[in-house]
């Protein structure tokens, strides 16, 4: 089967298109903005102004999918300063995927360079230009994110499908890996505000910030070594790291199957001292259960 057979673009309330995943059950974005959330839950809480002002910048994409996310990094930061010399590493399970995405024009939305150097980084796994150094690794992140080197980049982009569905990228010892790949002032970003995943953030020595929330949709997370320019978390968010939503997804060897990591957290969770998540809930007068798990 072809890639454009596998994946069908579904719209999104901006305009923009994304896919849905059979095997995890869910879209790669937002129903309420495919592109928007690239923007603005990505990109521009880690690529702070005064940074895009820098002769060089190094992002790594973590579950690159559609490419979207470091489209709207190129786009963001050369609008500022087109002389920017940018690294990216890219880390993707499914190659199929954004081998859809250039087959179905996806990228459409970006300038046609930027276009131009995404479609040879997914048909080449590279591409080199006076401006753009990228590189496509296929295969489990869990793996791949070992030979990426640390304390290496100014962003990185952390984008798997959520912790439900695929917990094997959400655990502290996954997310300490990452963590361990950002300068010291650099910035993690993601769409999770699941209590468990910023648990495991903390536990990177990370602090904590909220993204803005996209339609309906809750926040997103930013996180970093150092506390400057953080948007806070409000008291509701810091409550819900009391709970036993905040009980974390484990991974010791960075091997297990989604069902061994999501059983050993249930059996955390049953024998946790720490509050019941319905009590949060009924404390804040919350009904939806997206994101507070």
């Amino acid at each position: 089967m072809l890639p454009t057979e596998r994946f069908t673009p579904q719209p999104t309330e901006d305009g923009s298109f994304t896919f849905f995943s059979h095997q995890f059950g869910e879209a790669f974005h937002s129903q309420y903005g495919a592109c928007q959330e690239a923007e603005l839950k990505f990109v521009q809480p880690s690529i702070l102004p005064r940074k895009a002002h820098q002769t060089e910048f190094r992002i790594l994409d973590i579950c690159y999918g559609l490419g979207y996310n470091t489209a709207a990094a190129l786009e963001w930061i050369w609008a500022m300063n087109p002389n920017c010399c940018i690294t990216v590493v890219a880390l993707e399970l499914d190659a199929e995927v954004p081998q859809a995405a250039i087959a179905h024009h996806l990228l459409n939305p970006w300038q046609p360079a930027i276009q131009e150097n995404l479609a040879t980084l997914v048909a080449q796994g590279q591409t080199q230009t006076q401006r753009l150094d990228a590189s496509l690794h296929l295969g489990d992140a869990r793996q791949t994110i070992q030979v990426v080197p640390s304390a290496h980049f100014d962003a990185v982009f952390l984008d798997p499908f959520s912790p439900p569905h695929c917990p094997q990228l959400w655990t502290v010892e996954f997310l300490a890996q990452v963590a361990r790949c950002l300068k010291p002032e650099g910035r993690l970003t993601t769409y999770s505000c699941a209590a468990a995943v910023r648990t495991a953030l903390l536990a990177a020595d990370l602090y904590l910030g909220a993204t803005q929330a996209i339609g309906r949709r809750s926040p997103g997370t930013v996180a970093s070594f150092t506390a400057t320019d953080l948007p806070l978390l409000s008291a509701q968010e810091q409550e819900h790291l009391n709970t036993r939503a905040a009980v974390p997804y484990r991974d010791p060897n960075l091997l297990d199957t989604a069902t061994v990591i999501l059983e050993r957290r249930s059996q955390e969770q049953r024998t946790s001292s720490l509050e019941p998540t319905s009590y949060w809930k009924k404390r804040w007068s919350i009904e939806s259960s997206i994101g507070i798990t």
